[in-house]
């Protein structure tokens, strides 16, 4: 009997690996799901400053946010990872990437080798990115200057370090779905809407996490910890910013300057410098949406010991 049962439950591990690795494949974007396409740089332009792409992918402690060569550091629960080089290298960078690698890269988080990226990678939020919006983004960034070097390996502990296992949390957090306009919300809610919640990835920050780091339902917007781990990022629906008007927040977004005549501070900084290069209307349709969150109040904030 007991033979029986050792044999049993060998075959059920077995099965439940068999199947865990075939859950856990990284997924892919073909080149055939791609079709014709006339590549506009002002719209990859755009896409840049949105996704905040200079902000992380910058070399570090230098001025020209066109030198894409990584090397910032991100502090997190799970170790320290290192951000990529992504500029027009070909060695290095991304200069040598096909169309279908690069939007397998942000729609799927996968590497052009066929591993899975971790999650500090926002695809969670680039997933919603249209197809034709993330070719205009590789446009832009081959049009900026090649920089040689690659970055270190993140730095991760047990088990945290084994990349398969970034499948499941696939499962859980990517769903794999487009963006989709609401019907009942006007053309500039669903620009704000799209920017917000696709390439901007204000949740990701702007939103608490569980124990295996994926935004919790049900609480987006509502802030969290700052990712640098230095205070926090605050609730930006209409419990924090009931009496901000869209205008308000439009002119925050252009200047960094608040209706109670401060200024936003931290990493709130560095985004600013991205969203004031966006046009007027893009930051309105932003701020309509936002203005529009409904209000959550979230976790207390921890109180300091």
């Amino acid at each position: 009997m007991m033979k029986k049962l050792i044999v049993l439950a060998t075959v059920c591990a077995v099965l439940g690996l068999a199947a865990f690795w075939f859950l856990t494949i990284p997924q892919t974007v073909p080149a055939s799901a791609l079709g014709a396409h006339v590549p506009d740089l002002a719209n990859g332009k755009t896409m840049f400053q949105i996704g905040g792409c200079a902000s992380c992918h910058a070399v570090p402690k230098q001025e020209d946010r066109t030198r894409l060569g990584g090397g910032l550091a991100l502090n997190s629960p799970f170790g320290t990872f290192y951000v990529p080089n992504i500029s027009s290298d070909r060695q290095d960078g991304i200069g040598g990437w096909s169309e279908a690698q690069f939007v397998t890269a942000l729609n799927k988080g996968t590497s052009p080798s066929g591993e899975h990226y971790y999650p500090a990678f926002p695809y969670a939020s680039y997933q919603r990115v249209t197809f034709d919006d993330l070719r205009d983004l590789f446009a832009y960034l081959k049009t900026l200057p090649p920089i040689a070097g690659s970055v270190r390996d993140h730095d991760l502990p047990f088990p945290f370090n084994i990349r398969r296992l970034l499948g499941g949390w696939k499962l859980l957090f990517l769903d794999g779905a487009p963006f989709k306009p609401e019907l009942g919300q006007t053309a500039q809610w669903n620009r704000g809407a799209y920017l917000v919640n696709g390439a901007g990835h204000c949740a990701e920050c702007h939103s608490p996490r569980n124990a295996l780091g994926g935004i919790e339902r049900g609480l987006r917007f509502t802030g969290g910890p700052a990712p640098d781990g230095q205070g926090g990022v605050p609730n930006i629906t209409q419990f924090k910013l009931k009496n901000w008007s869209v205008a308000d927040i439009a002119e925050t977004l252009e200047t960094g300057m608040t209706p109670d005549a401060d200024r936003v501070g931290g990493n709130m900084v560095d985004v600013v410098r991205n969203t004031s290069q966006l046009t007027q209307a893009d930051r309105e349709a932003m701020a309509v949406y936002v203005k529009s969150l409904p209000a959550v109040e979230g976790h207390a904030p921890k109180k300091k010991q």
